[in-house]
Protein backbone atom coordinates (compact mmCIF):
# COMPACT_ATOMS: atom_id res chain seq x y z
CA UNK A 1 0.00 0.00 0.00
CA UNK A 2 1.45 3.37 -1.07
CA UNK A 3 1.27 6.48 1.12
CA UNK A 4 0.43 9.30 -1.28
CA UNK A 5 -0.15 12.44 0.70
CA UNK A 6 0.01 13.49 4.22
CA UNK A 7 -3.24 16.27 4.39
CA UNK A 8 -3.72 18.57 7.97
CA UNK A 9 -7.23 19.05 9.45
CA UNK A 10 -8.97 20.70 12.62
CA UNK A 11 -10.78 18.39 14.13
CA UNK A 12 -13.91 20.64 13.51
CA UNK A 13 -13.30 20.29 9.83
CA UNK A 14 -15.78 18.34 7.46
CA UNK A 15 -13.23 17.91 4.75
CA UNK A 16 -13.29 16.08 1.06
CA UNK A 17 -10.19 14.33 0.04
CA UNK A 18 -10.14 13.09 -3.47
CA UNK A 19 -7.74 9.99 -4.63
CA UNK A 20 -6.94 10.54 -8.68
CA UNK A 21 -6.27 7.42 -10.44
CA UNK A 22 -6.27 9.12 -14.01
CA UNK A 23 -2.13 7.91 -14.37
CA UNK A 24 -2.10 4.77 -12.85
CA UNK A 25 -5.43 3.65 -14.92
CA UNK A 26 -3.72 4.74 -18.08
CA UNK A 27 -6.39 6.22 -20.10
CA UNK A 28 -7.42 2.13 -20.92
CA UNK A 29 -9.49 1.25 -17.69
CA UNK A 30 -11.88 2.60 -14.77
CA UNK A 31 -12.77 3.01 -11.67
CA UNK A 32 -15.84 -0.09 -10.96
CA UNK A 33 -16.39 0.44 -7.52
CA UNK A 34 -14.59 2.06 -4.48
CA UNK A 35 -14.36 2.05 -0.88
CA UNK A 36 -12.48 3.62 1.70
CA UNK A 37 -11.81 2.77 5.39
CA UNK A 38 -11.08 4.79 7.54
CA UNK A 39 -8.73 4.85 10.88
CA UNK A 40 -11.18 4.67 14.50
CA UNK A 41 -11.58 8.10 15.67
CA UNK A 42 -12.45 9.89 12.22
CA UNK A 43 -15.93 10.20 10.86
CA UNK A 44 -16.03 9.31 7.49
CA UNK A 45 -18.95 11.03 6.24
CA UNK A 46 -19.81 9.97 2.91
CA UNK A 47 -18.31 8.39 -0.23
CA UNK A 48 -18.09 8.50 -4.22
CA UNK A 49 -16.30 8.07 -7.34
CA UNK A 50 -15.82 8.73 -10.74
CA UNK A 51 -14.29 6.63 -13.86
CA UNK A 52 -11.28 8.37 -12.69
CA UNK A 53 -11.22 9.61 -9.11
CA UNK A 54 -12.67 8.40 -5.75
CA UNK A 55 -13.58 11.15 -3.03
CA UNK A 56 -14.40 10.64 0.52
CA UNK A 57 -16.13 13.55 3.26
CA UNK A 58 -14.12 13.32 6.57
CA UNK A 59 -15.26 14.49 9.91
CA UNK A 60 -13.80 14.79 13.67
CA UNK A 61 -10.64 13.49 14.79
CA UNK A 62 -8.57 14.57 17.97
CA UNK A 63 -5.87 17.04 17.76
CA UNK A 64 -1.77 15.89 18.23
CA UNK A 65 -3.39 12.66 16.25
CA UNK A 66 -2.33 11.01 13.02
CA UNK A 67 -4.85 8.78 10.98
CA UNK A 68 -4.57 6.51 8.29
CA UNK A 69 -7.14 6.77 5.42
CA UNK A 70 -7.06 3.89 2.45
CA UNK A 71 -9.21 3.99 -0.87
CA UNK A 72 -9.52 0.61 -2.48
CA UNK A 73 -10.58 0.48 -6.50
CA UNK A 74 -11.81 -2.19 -8.61
CA UNK A 75 -11.31 -1.86 -12.28
CA UNK A 76 -13.83 -2.90 -15.20
CA UNK A 77 -10.73 -4.91 -16.58
CA UNK A 78 -10.62 -6.37 -12.76
CA UNK A 79 -7.86 -4.93 -11.60
CA UNK A 80 -7.43 -4.18 -7.93
CA UNK A 81 -5.50 -1.48 -6.21
CA UNK A 82 -4.88 0.59 -3.16
CA UNK A 83 -3.64 4.30 -1.98
CA UNK A 84 -3.72 5.63 1.48
CA UNK A 85 -3.16 9.21 2.89
CA UNK A 86 -2.44 10.55 6.08
CA UNK A 87 -4.57 12.97 7.98
CA UNK A 88 -3.03 14.95 10.75
CA UNK A 89 -5.32 16.59 13.10
CA UNK A 90 -4.10 20.01 14.42
CA UNK A 91 -6.14 22.77 16.29
CA UNK A 92 -5.60 24.98 13.37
Amino acid sequence: MSVIATFQKDPTDVLDYIVDWTSWLGGADTIATSAFTVATGLTMDSESNTTTTATVWISSGIASQSYTVENTITTAGGRTASRSFQIVCLNL
